[in-house]
């Protein structure tokens, strides 16, 4: 199997140079770091720092299980945009340190996660393209269209990484 690192790097990059961008409008506006941090598209989904754990834990979380390695534990306790920068530095860093020749072979692996109370099972090439790559671009484009919503000067290109 293909290393999808690379991939993950590219977007998560692109995503801290969407938070930079979130930073400057939250300065020029006077808006507080932490109330960008708990803004909603809608009252029933996830605030935007949780979208932004979470896409950081769809990247390492397939880059690790599909290596054959354990999933680094991250606390989600980021509360500013400055923590869900580092947040974003230390998935990228954790990234660079899986070769690609950790993913010989993981074509044959078994994937089993956990969705909230509910374990799933996937052959390891359905698990990356029919689960982790999409919900890691659900919450990252959830990410985007909050800040987007709010007034945050940014677009497509943005979100590709240019």
């Amino acid at each position: 199997m293909q290393t999808p690192v690379p991939y993950f790097i590219h977007s998560l990059t692109a995503l801290t140079r969407i938070l930079d961008k979130a930073e400057a409008h939250a300065e020029a506006k006077k808006i507080k770091s932490e109330v960008i941090a708990q803004l909603r598209l809608i009252a029933d989904m996830l605030p935007f720092w949780r979208q932004i754990t979470i896409a950081c834990d769809h990247a390492k979380g397939a880059a690790a299980r599909l290596s054959g390695a354990d999933v680094p534990a991250f606390a989600d306790t980021e509360t500013t945009l400055v923590e869900l920068k580092d947040r974003i530095t230390r998935t990228i860093a954790y990234l660079d340190t899986v070769p690609p020749s950790a993913f010989e072979g993981a074509e044959a692996r078994t994937i089993t996660v956990k969705a909230g109370p509910h374990e799933l099972t996937f052959p390891a090439e359905q698990y990356l393209h029919g689960y982790a790559i999409p919900n890691f671009h659900f919450h990252m484009t959830t990410a985007y269209a909050i800040l987007r919503a709010n007034g945050v000067g940014i677009g497509k290109s943005d979100y590709l990484g240019g």
